[in-house]
């Protein structure tokens, strides 16, 4: 059975599995199910309430798709979303839905007369809160329903205080009334639960200015005094009301100092927001703070600070506040202040002595000793101890405690795995925050109708800020300080890159992102910094160990003590083994500093990484296809070290992972005028684009490739260009534009003399002309370059060559013929070992086979051809053969296993874009529509 979760982010679990739910409109959709009373919800309902009067056009139709989606996705699961005669309904318990079981619980709350049973229900009840409910989805009527839900979780807070005091426990509620009172300010039941739990501690002179404060902003605000039930409290605090017992003084340490609850963490971060997985880990941590050395730690990834530590660990802390009854100890360590340095252990302790109450008379002058002491006054007590901003471990492990009873908090801009392997630390990382987070952040601070008014400046916004809390606090702080001003005017200032920074600082240290970047970037050791400015100048979105070697001309194998720092300072992170990855504003910030601190701006270190990219490309490319031409490449730069790729596989994965770091390289290659490097690389990527049907990256690379020949001036690589986009745009279906690039390779070759890449050509130009339906111009293209190739003895342009003329010898009812230019294709392609040749080439000979109606015999061609093409991933031809074999298993009227044939292309069609995508989809149409097998005279099957 799935849990649904509405107090927070809208999620549905299953178990500890979530499940998707869709896009965030069809999360209205059943926002707007779950919400309700468990009565059906009618269409027009749900549509006032998922677009109130903004319904689309063909509303009900996109309604009715968004509950069928929801249906398939929840059935599984066991739940029904069912059509009743008053409307659409959910199938399930009550006890499924958090904000359902959240009801419950504080109605059983409120019912029973015995505040001690009462607790735990409110305290169950108010731990179902996740954040702010329904996060990210925005309609009218929803907002409508999060404004009741807020309100509703607020009278549960001080209904479950009221039990508090009521029960003695004024100590625990102090900190948290204390914050809240900050808030709300004008809320009279809650000045008067912050007055008693004050007075009740031994503050009643607190607790009288608290109530002369909260008059005076009546009268300001509101222009009234006090109701009566406060104006009652106050008189009994002042008449010290026999009704109102002050706090019974505690038991003394053993020091003889008053055993004090210190209340020390500040205030619980207004906007925070999301960090689900991390609040849940650290949960899951207190759930065992009773074995030996239970400590936790938050640490933080994707940016060396601003990324949110210090809110998650105070958030956590307040909503837990309970559970620590002997108080809280907070302390920032200072360990990466821009303009201090770190908190001495000596201060940090002696501050926590005197929050606990030792008398300065008592406080023993050495500094171990005090540690003891510390450590003798936790022993046994429920505290939590907050550790903020760590330098390093050691200065962490110095202050935690002795008892296994406490729980520590350790924020730090450092990995501090040195706690883990020592003292248990439990790993909690940051990275940042997700869209729906961060989108929710802003709105929070903006609020609702500015962030409506400008959607496409909100979501400039958040792509600038890249999800780092930090940045969008200093957006918001921006915008806040212009309220008048539009959006588009700050996202607009964010958009340049090289400005970005300075755009995101708020006017001090702690509001700017730059310097929160600085920091940590001025406590690496040199060796660290170098690596840390030359891997942001780096093109792609990630880097590999050995591309760093040779971005910094060394072996990989010395980069990686420096690797290992920037990960530990969350400059770099590992996404996966030997891959590195920086956030896009510590990219930024580390190219300001390479081009600041490097005499040549680091273009040195970049020619020679472009290198080891061309040449570790070039090299796969040949593994890929080695019976492709090659192409002259001049000698890699020293420092360089490329890639030694095993065999064809080693290649095709090592192009699947540094695919978008090779785009990105030919662009660099472009703006540094690099342009032999971008058009050696465009022709290097080719035959992977081709195997993995990449059309559109193969397009542009080769337009580039082409504008490079041309201010080069290479008359050969330009017509190599116009070859490489004939094909592309033949591959794709765009006939006459591979028409046209093949005719002017074609003209420019004839100019060059080159009779190999004449017959290369020729090929091309067959296969379009037999796509436009022109077989017999295609066949002459075919026979012309057959003939080419066997002048200048190119064996394996000949085995290709033989293949086209077959193919076209069939498509012109030449069958006989075809067989004997196909059988010759494939042999010739075994001969010179072209497994990829040989591929289709026995596709062609099966395709012979199939039209004289030998249909076993083509069936046996086509097993084979698949088999070779696919242990080379091809998925473009891959595809042409499932289609033909789905075609021979038609013909012998096996149509289960036609069927799977053709599914199995049209995956791979849809996947790859193409060209007989549609024609699959018919077939396989058609297929389902066919009469049961009994009428075609052959087995039943079940299709």
């Amino acid at each position: 059975m799935l849990e649904f979760r509405l107090l927070g982010t809208l999620e549905a679990r299953a178990g500890e599995r979530p499940v998707a739910l869709g896009h965030a409109r069809q999360q209205c959709v059943l926002a707007a199910l779950l919400a309700g009373t468990g009565q059906p919800v009618p269409a027009d309902q749900l549509l006032h309430r998922v677009w109130d009067d903004r319904v689309p056009h063909r509303g009900r139709e996109t309604l009715y798709a968004y509950l069928s989606r929801l249906r398939r996705t929840l059935e599984p699961h066991s739940v029904r979303l069912v059509r009743r005669s008053g409307g659409y309904t959910l199938d399930l318990g009550e006890a499924t839905v958090d904000l359902h079981r959240f009801r419950h619980l504080i109605a059983r709350a409120r019912q029973d007369t015995d505040d001690r049973s009462a607790l735990p229900l409110f305290e169950e009840a108010l731990g179902l809160w996740r954040g702010e409910p329904l996060a990210g989805l925005n309609s009218p009527w929803l907002n409508t329903v999060r404004e009741q839900l807020r309100t509703e979780r607020w009278a549960t807070e001080l209904d479950w205080t009221d039990a508090l005091l009521r029960t003695g426990r004024h100590s625990e509620c102090l900190a948290g009334l204390s914050v809240r009172a900050g808030q709300y300010p004008l809320d009279e039941r809650l000045a008067g639960q912050f007055m008693l739990a004050l007075y009740r501690s031994g503050r009643a002179a607190d607790a009288l200015a608290h109530y002369r404060r909260v008059r005076g902003q009546l009268a300001e605000e509101l222009g009234t005094d006090p109701a009566a039930p406060l104006q009652q409290l106050h008189q009994q605090i002042l008449t010290g009301d026999a009704a109102l017992p002050l706090a019974e003084p505690g038991p003394a340490a053993r020091t003889g100092a008053p055993a004090l609850v210190p209340r020390q963490l500040p205030g619980r971060p207004r906007w925070f927001t999301g960090r689900e997985r991390q609040l849940a880990e650290l949960d899951k941590a207190l759930g065992s703070r009773g074995e030996p050395g239970g400590t936790v730690m938050i640490s933080a990834i994707g940016g060396s600070g601003g990324i949110g530590k210090t809110w998650l660990a105070l958030h956590w802390a307040h909503h837990n506040i309970g559970r620590f009854p002997d108080g809280q100890l907070y302390v920032d360590l200072r360990g990466f202040d821009p303009s201090d340095r770190p908190v001495a252990l000596t201060t940090a302790v002696r501050g926590f002595l005197d929050a606990l109450g030792v008398d300065s008379g008592s406080v023993p002058v050495d500094v171990q000793a005090q540690l003891g002491l510390y450590r003798s006054l936790l022993e046994g007590r429920h505290m939590l101890i907050v550790l903020d901003n760590a330098a390093d471990a050691e200065q962490a492990a110095a202050l935690l405690p002795g008892s296994a009873t406490c729980t520590v908090l350790v924020t730090s801009r450092r990995r501090l795995a040195g706690l883990a392997s020592a003292h248990g630390a439990r790993m909690v990382t940051l990275d940042v925050l997700a869209d729906a987070e961060a989108r929710e952040l802003i709105r929070r601070h903006l609020g609702e109708d500015r962030v409506a008014a400008e959607p496409e400046a909100v979501a400039a916004l958040l792509e600038h800020c890249a999800g780092l809390p930090l940045a969008i606090s200093v957006v918001v702080a921006r915008a806040a300080a212009h309220p008048d001003f539009p959006l588009a005017v700050l996202a607009e200032e964010l958009r340049e890159e090289s400005a970005r920074l300075d755009a995101l600082d708020a006017g001090d240290l702690t509001a700017s992102v730059r310097a929160a970047f600085t920091v940590s970037y001025r406590a690496l050791t040199a060796g660290a910094a170098k690596v840390f400015r030359l891997v942001g100048l780096a093109p792609g979105p990630e880097i590999g160990l050995a591309a760093v070697g040779s971005l910094l001309a060394c072996p990989a194998t010395a980069v990686h003590a420096a690797l290992r720092e920037l990960e530990n300072a969350h400059l770099v992170r590992q996404s996966v083994p030997g891959r590195y990855r920086l956030h896009d504003l510590v990219r930024l910030y580390a190219v300001e500093q390479a081009r600041t601190e490097l005499a040549d701006g680091g273009a040195e270190a970049l020619s020679r990484v472009v290198d080891f990219w061309l040449h570790t490309a070039y090299a796969a490319a040949q593994r890929l296809d080695p019976h492709r031409d090659g192409i002259g490449l001049t000698a890699a730069r020293p420092g360089v070290t490329p890639l030694a790729l095993a065999d064809q596989d080693a290649a095709l994965a090592w192009f699947t992972v540094e695919h978008p770091t090779l785009l990105s390289t030919i662009d660099l290659a472009v703006r540094t005028r690099h342009d032999a490097h971008a058009w050696q690389l465009a022709w290097s990527l080719e035959t992977f684009f081709d195997y993995r049907g990449h059309w559109h990256d193969w397009i542009a690379g080769q337009h580039i490739a082409l504008d490079a020949a041309q201010r080069l001036g290479n008359v050969s690589w330009e017509a190599a260009a116009h070859r490489s986009l004939g094909n592309v745009y033949t591959q794709t279906g765009r006939l006459d534009e591979g028409h046209t690039h093949f005719r002017h390779a074609l003209d420019l070759y004839d100019a060059l003399g080159d009779r190999d890449s004449q017959a290369h050509t020729r090929r091309g130009l067959g296969w379009v002309c037999n796509q436009q339906g022109r077989q017999q111009d295609a066949l002459d293209h075919a026979t012309q370059a057959l003939t080419l190739y066997r002048q200048t003895g190119h064996q394996a342009g000949q085995a290709k060559a033989l293949n086209n003329v077959g193919w076209l010898n069939i498509a012109l009812g030449n069958h006989r013929a075809a067989l004997e230019y196909c059988t010759q294709a494939v042999a010739l392609n075994q001969a010179i070992g072209d497994r990829h040749g040989e591929a289709g080439a026995w596709d062609s000979l099966g395709y012979a086979h199939h039209h004289l109606t030998e249909y076993t015999a083509a069936l046996d061609c086509y097993r084979r051809a698949l088999e070779l093409d696919r242990s080379f991933g091809d998925r473009y031809g891959e595809t042409e053969i499932l289609h033909h074999l789905g075609d021979a298993h038609l013909a012998l009227a096996d149509l289960q296993a036609a069927q799977l044939a053709w599914r199995h292309a049209l995956e791979i069609a849809g996947e790859i874009g193409h060209p007989a995508t549609a024609e699959l989809r018919g077939k396989l149409s058609g297929l389902l529509q066919t009469p049961p097998a009994d009428d075609l005279g052959g087995e039943t099957t079940n299709c």
